[in-house]
């Protein structure tokens, strides 16, 4: 399926210069109409809230400010400019703690590196098509963690909207 970029904003969060212009050049070739770039989280939140793009991908290891402090402080900054963004991570680490820690921190999507720019699409037509819906309690603001349905369940409802279904 063809998808068309070309009003999308994305924001690059890479402090590896090679892979930033690598996945600034794939978005370009997707055809995505603004690319903001940044080789490091501090700087990039700063781009991020004055540009407020339409999703972010960043890296996960960066100094001094790594990925996923980068993905807290846009889902519960009280001066972020859009809280729900869409955020994809990447990294070269795919150990399931790692995709539970960054899918527990806010991270909509996960990209394991090496990728090819089909993938990097995928992810970015996914957040685009099907959006999630943000859940926020106490200790947690980001997209919900449940990705499908299951009509075996058996347990408790987990959330007052599974009542009201």
């Amino acid at each position: 399926m063809a998808f068309e970029f070309e009003k999308l904003s994305v924001l690059i969060v890479e402090d590896t210069i090679p892979m930033l212009k690598l996945v600034s050049s794939v978005l370009d070739t997707l055809g995505v109409g603004t690319v903001y770039t940044s080789s490091e989280g501090e700087e990039g939140y700063t781009m991020f809230s004055k540009q407020n793009p339409d999703i972010v991908v960043t890296d996960w290891h960066m100094q001094p400010m790594n990925g996923i402090e980068l993905v807290k402080k846009i889902r519960t900054d009280k001066k972020s400019p859009n809280r729900t963004v869409p955020i994809v991570m990447m990294t070269g680490f795919s150990a399931l703690p790692r995709v539970s820690q960054a899918r527990d921190t806010g991270v909509t999507e996960f990209l394991v590196k090496p990728f090819s720019a089909n993938d990097l699409a995928r992810r970015i037509a996914y957040v685009i098509n099907k959006p999630r819906d943000f859940i926020e309690t106490a200790d947690y603001f980001g997209p919900d963690r449940r990705r499908r349905k299951s009509d075996n369940h058996k347990g408790p409802f987990r959330r007052d909207s599974d009542l009201q279904a």
